[in-house]
C-alpha cells in the first residue's frame, strides 16, 4: 500500500482480529471488521465531498466513536485532522478554525450553538452534524457515512505526513497549533506498548476527551493498534467509571490526580470489584503520597509520567513498581525518546542540577503550524526546549521542579497565563495583572489573578469573572481574585511571580 500512515490501522487490524470488538460505547459494541467498513466509507463520503490530502478536518464534540472514525478516515485521505477542545468558549473555538484553515467542521448535536458562534466568520464551508438531524447547509453525519461505497482508497501518505493540529495555550496571548505527524503517533503507541505492557486483550476506559492527546495517544491508538478493546466515556462520572470497571473488566485506566481522588473518595470504592485494573497512568501534575497509599492498598500502582503536545505526548514514564520508591518523580524516559536537563547555556546539566528539560526522538513534532519563529525558538539541534525545569537523579528519574511558561493545570487542564491575562487587561480600571495557580484540594491548582488598579479606580471581584465569561473556557477564568497597591517586579520590569506563588500559593478567597 502506498499509505503508510495511521488511516489505514483498523482496516489493516480488522484482518487479524475480525470481530473482536473494538470500541464500546453505551450499551452498544462495534467490532473492527465494521469499524474498519464505517472508516472506508466515511473516507469515501468526505472525498465525495471534496476533502483532499493536506485539507483540514476540524471536529467538536466529546468522546464518541465518531470521533476515532473521523480521525481515522481523514488520515485515511491524507487531510488533517483538528480536534477542539469542547470546553472552550466561541471566540477560542473561531480562532482555532480561523487559523488552521479548516474547511469541514464535523460537529456534535448538542454543542450545535457553539459551533455556530464560533464557526460562522471563518471558512468552514462544509458542516456535518453528529447524533442529529441534518438541516440547512448542515448534513447528517450518519446519511455522509452510509452515502460513501465501502472502496478501499490507498493515498499515498508517509509517516513523515502531518496527521493531527492540536492547538495548545498560548503563551503570548494566542495558542500555536502543534503538528503531529502520522510518524510521531506512531512512534508514540509503541513507546506505550513497550513501557505499559499494552496487549491484545487490554480493556481501556477512557474518562478524560479524546481531545486532549494523552487520552487519545496514551489510551486510544496503542490500545487499536494492538488489537484491544476502548470504552468511551462521554464525562466523568465516578459512580459510572466504578461501574464500569466492574461490568466490563476494565484493565487500563489513565487520569489525572483529581479523577484519581474522586473516585477512590467514592462512597462505591470500597465495595467495586476492581481486580482486573492492571494499569494506572496519570499525568498534568504530581499524585500526592496519600493517594498513592490509598491505591497501593487495593494492590494498585500507578505510571505516572511526564509529557506535553508536542512530545505525543509522552516523554516519561514511571515504572509502577518504583512509584513508591520514586516517590514525587515523573519517572524515566520513554524507550524510544531521549530527555535531559540543561543549563542556562544549553550544556547538560550537572546530576541533580536543576535545568531546562529538552526531550528529542521520533514521537516530537517538528513544527507549529504556522509558526516559523515559535518552532525555531523551540528547538536547538534537534532538541525539543520543553520551557519546564527539572532535575534528574543518577538513575535518570526525572523531577519537575517548575515551570518556565508559568503554565498553570487545573484539573489536567492546561492554563497559561499570559492568554488570560491579555484579556483580563481590557478592564479598563486595571492597571496591571498576574495570574498564577494557587492550590485547590479538588483540582490540584486553580487560577488567581493578582491585580492592581490604577489610581482611584474601583473594581468588585466578580468583574473579572463576568468580563471573561463567553470569551474563556471556564477552567481558565480566575477562581480567586485579589488586589493589591503594586505589583511586585524585577529590576528590568517583569513581575516576580515567585513571589507571588509565596504570598498567595495556598488559594485566598475573593475580597
Amino acid at each position: 500500500m502506498h499509505n503508510q500512515g495511521i488511516g489505514t490501522w483498523i482496516t489493516r487490524r480488522s484482518m487479524r482480529s475480525m470481530d473482536d470488538v473494538a470500541i464500546s460505547f453505551r450499551d452498544e459494541s462495534l467490532g473492527y471488521r465494521a469499524l474498519a467498513q464505517r472508516i472506508r466509507r466515511l473516507a469515501v463520503a468526505l472525498a465525495d465531498r471534496g476533502v483532499s490530502a493536506g485539507d483540514r478536518v476540524a471536529y467538536l464534540g466529546n468522546n464518541h466513536p465518531s470521533f476515532l472514525e473521523s480521525l481515522f478516515a481523514t488520515a485515511t485521505l491524507g487531510a488533517i485532522f483538528v480536534p477542539l477542545n469542547s470546553r472552550l468558549a466561541a471566540p477560542e473555538i473561531e480562532f482555532a478554525l480561523e487559523d488552521s484553515g479548516a474547511t469541514t467542521l464535523i460537529l456534535h448535536a448538542d454543542l450545535r450553538d457553539l459551533a455556530r458562534a464560533g464557526a460562522w466568520s471563518t471558512g468552514v464551508t462544509r458542516r456535518i452534524i453528529v447524533a442529529g438531524d441534518s438541516y440547512p447547509a448542515v448534513e447528517s453525519y450518519d446519511e455522509v457515512l452510509t452515502s460513501g461505497a465501502d472502496v478501499e482508497l490507498d493515498v499515498p501518505v508517509t509517516l513523515d505526513d502531518p496527521a493531527l493540529i492540536l492547538y495548545t495555550s498560548g503563551t503570548t496571548g494566542h495558542p500555536k497549533g502543534a503538528v503531529l505527524t502520522h510518524g510521531n503517533l506512531t512512534w508514540n503507541c509503541f513507546n506505550a506498548i513497550v513501557d505499559y505492557g499494552v496487549h491484545a486483550a487490554e480493556r481501556v476506559l477512557l474518562i478524560s476527551p479524546l481531545f486532549h492527546v494523552a487520552s487519545l495517544s496514551m489510551g486510544a491508538l496503542p490500545v487499536l493498534l494492538q488489537g484491544g478493546r476502548v470504552i468511551l466515556h462521554e464525562k466523568f462520572e465516578p459512580a459510572h467509571v466504578l461501574k464500569t470497571v466492574a461490568a466490563e473488566r476494565v484493565t487500563m485506566l489513565a487520569g489525572v490526580p483529581t479523577t484519581f481522588q474522586m473516585l477512590q473518595e467514592h462512597p462505591d470504592w470500597d465495595t467495586t470489584d476492581i481486580s482486573s485494573l492492571q494499569h494506572l497512568t496519570c499525568g498534568g501534575s504530581t499524585m500526592p503520597e496519600r493517594m498513592l497509599e490509598a491505591y497501593e492498598q487495593r494492590g494498585l500502582s500507578f505510571s505516572c509520567g511526564y509529557g506535553m503536545t508536542e512530545t505525543s505526548p509522552g516523554a516519561t514514564a514511571m515504572p509502577p513498581r518504583m512509584s513508591k520508591a520514586k516517590m514525587g518523580s515523573a519517572g524515566i524516559r520513554h524507550f524510544f525518546t531521549d530527555v535531559k536537563i540543561v543549563d542556562e547555556h544549553g550544556a547538560d546539566a550537572p546530576v541533580g542540577a536543576v535545568g531546562e528539560i529538552w526531550v528529542s526522538g521520533p514521537n516530537v513534532i517538528t513544527e507549529y503550524w504556522r509558526r516559523p519563529e515559535a518552532t525555531a525558538a523551540a528547538f536547538v539541534g534537534g532538541w525539543f526546549r520543553s520551557g519546564d525545569l527539572g532535575t534528574m537523579d543518577d538513575e535518570g528519574y526525572l523531577r519537575i521542579s517548575d515551570r518556565l511558561k508559568d503554565m498553570i493545570i487545573s484539573g489536567g487542564e492546561n492554563i497559561y497565563s499570559a492568554e488570560v491575562e491579555s484579556i483580563i487587561m481590557e478592564i479598563p480600571e486595571i492597571s496591571s495583572v498576574a495570574l498564577i495557580g494557587v492550590a485547590d484540594e479538588r483540582w490540584g491548582e486553580v487560577p488567581l489573578a493578582v491585580v492592581s488598579l490604577k489610581g482611584g479606580a474601583h473594581l468588585p471581584a466578580d468583574a473579572i469573572a463576568q468580563h471573561l465569561n463567553g470569551r474563556l473556557a471556564k477552567y481558565k477564568i480566575p477562581q480567586h481574585v485579589v488586589f493589591t497597591d503594586e505589583l511586585p517586579r524585577t529590576a528590568s520590569g517583569k513581575v516576580r511571580k515567585a513571589d507571588l506563588r509565596a504570598r498567595y500559593g495556598s488559594g485566598t478567597p475573593l475580597n
